[in-house]
This record gives structure tokens, sequence and C-alpha cells, in this order.
């Protein structure tokens, strides 16, 4: 249907921009901070309220998804989070500015909507892939991370128009909050007036009873270490690459952006391999892909000590390679991460409306809900950690830990399958998993 192509091309510039400005104070938190002298866990608070109200709404935005359709809720949603972006560009004081970051958090809630509002139009064996393409609107957190330390140089500190526009930092809200007005009326206007909301007429009590299943908490935990983890360390690794390695914030930004392209521009692929191959599969490799990464990154000290045996000396000792955790390895395993999270997050939504195909709306909004609150607490427990700890590395500890917790969960349902089903079950596991490994046998 014509309709559907309209509305996954305009949902997913709605979403790249609401992701663009719900995740700002990524890069704004750096002269922000400079300019009202934060503390390293009021800069993680002020970007953690943000997440919050970008997680708290998602399960009733997609149930208003499915009840009243995308066209309208992404509308009047895109709309209103114009105000908050504007008020910030005005913000004199930490209170005010932490006030501002939590509305203006509203932004991330987009997500529910789109997920829903495509899934409703699009068939279920391209669904995977619509998803991820929608998905890949995560590129948003990317945006300020080029743009706004550009911005930041050139534009005058007194602003334009007699200071109406502001000038540095308080441009780029001023900015995203007139280019929301502005895909506001794109939406209404370039997508279909008759929608479809497969949620109309149904009882609110019905929308919801797919919530009480294990599998709907299962997935939610999936996505809290592919995108609330993305999440978190998008915000938190300009300040990391300054703080660690002492680089200047543009390229801090810079080298930020490297893990968030592949953490989102992966999603399309993702979803059309999940279409191909199941999700579980995919949620096999990317758990054990991003476990090996953060195993290196945790290294405490940032170094990573490979004992080679190949001879031993005269003394006795065994030869030691040792490599210093700089930037460039440090990057490099950080795209590895970034890999992992963007194939995964599409995994995850492909679960969802296979499982629950009329349901798409409240069990994707719950996942989307959980998974992002995991993004609003990882911030302030990155900065305790440090605090306490005073090693940096403790981050990818912690997020080591979530993610074999993850493979583990995974691992111990696809167990029960295989050996506390049927045995017809577990021998038609047992084929599928050889036809796709081993290769077709001549007749």
């Amino acid at each position: 249907m014509t309709g559907r192509i309209p509305i996954l091309i305009l949902s997913t510039c709605a979403f790249t921009l609401m992701f663009a400005v719900w995740l700002m104070f990524g890069v704004l938190g750096i002269p922000i901070r400079k300019e009202f002298g934060l503390t390293d866990v009021q800069f993680g608070w002020l970007t953690a309220v943000a997440i919050l109200n970008g997680s708290l709404w998602r399960l009733l935005f997609g149930i208003l998804t499915d009840r009243f359709g995308g066209r309208l809720v992404l509308t009047l949603l895109v709309a209103v989070t114009a105000i908050p972006a504007f008020l910030i560009s005005r913000a004199d004081t930490f209170t005010h500015l932490l006030w501002l970051s939590f509305f203006v958090g509203l932004a991330g809630n987009a997500f529910s909507v789109g997920i829903a509002w495509n899934a409703a139009w699009f068939p279920r064996e391209r669904q995977g892939f619509a998803l991820g393409v929608f998905g890949a609107g995560n590129v948003g957190a990317s945006v300020t991370k080029f743009i706004g330390p550009l911005l930041i140089a050139v534009i005058p500190a007194a602003g334009f128009v007699g200071g109406f526009v502001p000038g540095g930092w308080r441009f780029v809200p001023f900015l995203y909050g007139t280019l929301c007005l502005l895909m506001a009326a794109l939406i209404w206007f370039g997508t279909p007036k008759l929608d479809r909301k497969p949620g109309a007429g149904r009882k609110a009590a019905d929308l919801l009873r797919p919530l009480s299943q294990v599998r709907v908490w299962r997935f939610s935990f999936y996505y809290v270490v592919v995108f609330g983890a993305y999440v978190a360390l998008s915000v938190w690794l300009p300040k990391y690459y300054v703080d660690v390695f002492h680089l200047p914030l543009s390229t801090a930004a810079l080298l930020t952006a490297l893990f968030i392209f592949p953490a989102s521009l992966l999603r399309p692929l993702g979803g059309w391999l999940s279409d191909r191959f199941g999700a579980r599969r995919m949620m096999y490799g990317v758990f054990a892909l991003m476990s090996a990464a953060l195993f290196f990154l945790a290294a405490p000290e940032g170094h990573i000590v490979l004992y080679v045996p190949k001879h031993i000396s005269a003394s006795g000792q065994l030869n030691v390679m040792q490599f210093v955790m700089g930037p460039a390895l440090f990057t490099a395993l950080i795209f590895i991460v970034g890999c992992g999270m963007g194939l995964g997050k599409a995994a995850v939504y492909k679960y969802i409306p296979e499982y629950f195909p009329h349901d798409v709306g409240a069990v994707g909004g719950l996942v989307g809900l959980l998974g992002a609150l995991g993004g609003f607490i990882l911030p302030p427990l990155f900065a305790y950690a440090l605090k306490w700890s005073g090693i940096p590395q403790t981050t990818f500890a912690i997020l080591l830990v979530l993610t074999l917790a993850a493979l583990g969960w995974l691992h111990i349902v696809v167990w029960r399958i295989l050996h506390r089903a049927s045995p017809q079950l577990r021998d038609q596991f047992e084929e599928k998993a050889k036809a796709a490994i081993l290769p077709a046998q001549p007749s």
C-alpha cells in the first residue's frame, strides 16, 4: 500500500530529530557544566532526567497510538516537544535546566509511537526490516555530536535579532524547537488521513493483558542491554573521552559518533537478518560479541595483559605482552559494542510482532519503557561507581555484568525449550540448527 512508505520515511525523520533533542545534553552538557560549575554527579543527573521522561510514558504512548493512530499522536508529541526546547535556550540556573531537561525528555517517547504505527501498516514478513529502518533514527544521537560543537563555535554568543535567537550552546535547543514545529506540520500533511488503529474499540484491560507474560519482561531486559546501555553511553562517552584521554570536545564528539553510527544504522540489517534467521539466533550472536568487547574495555587501569608462553627465558619467566588502552583501541572496541547493539535492537523488536501481533503498541511500549529506564539509571550509576572507585573502567564492568546476565537468561530459556519440551519439539529445533549450519548434501 502506498501510504506505508511516506509513514516510514516521515516517522523515521521525526524519530531522528526527536532522538537528537532527547540526547542533546550528551554534548551540550560539557559547556553547560563549565558555565554552571556542575559536578560529575550533577552532570549525570542532568542527562538522566531527560532519559527518564523519555522512558516513563512509552507504554502509554504505544497504547495511544494503537487506539488513536500514529498520525495524530506523533504530530502532537513532536509539536509539544518544541516548547521545552525553546525554554532551555533561556535557562539561567541549574534547577531551571534540570526541570526543562525532564520535560524535553518527552521526545524519547516518539519511539513507541513509530514502532506501533509502522507495525500496523507493514505485513508481518516485512516488519523486521521496516522497524529496523525506523529504529535507525537512533542515529539522531550523533546529530548533536556533529553540529553541536560547530554551532557553539561559530554562532556569536550574543546571538541574532537582538538576542531573540540565542548564541553559543543555547542556539542548539532553539534550532531543535524550530525544527520540531516544521516536522509536526510535515507529518500531519504528508501522511494518509485515514490511519490504521488496531487498538480502536478495545478495552484498556485487553490491551494490557499481554504484559503479565514473563516473556515480555525478558524482552525488556534484553532491550536494557542493547538500548538502555546505548543511550547511556551516547551521553557518557564524550565526557569519558575528555576526562580519560584528555581529548578536545570536538574530537570526543566525533569518536562517540563512531559508536552511535553502527548502533543506529545497523538496525535495518539487524531487522533483515532477524526476518531471515530468527531473533533468537541474532541475540545469541549479539550478546557474545558484546561480552567479548566489554571484557577488554573493563580491563583495570586501561591495560590488557596477555601471557604468551611461546618460549621460556633462561630465568624461567614467561614472556608478557602488554597493550595500553589508548583512544584508538578503545574506539575500535566501542565500535564493536555499537555493532552488537545495532543488530540487537532490531532483533528484540522482531520478537514482539511475532509473539504479540495485535498488541505491538502495549508490548513494544513496555519493552521500550524498561529499556529506556535502563538508560536513565546507568549514567548516575556510572558516576557513582567512578566516584566510589576512582576507576573509569567500572562503566564497562557494569555493562559486562548486564550483558552476561542477558546471555545467561537467553540460554536458560533455550535449554528449557530443548530439554523440557517434547522430544519431537527438541528434534525439530536440532534439525533446523543443522540445516542452518551444514551445507546441502547432494542427492
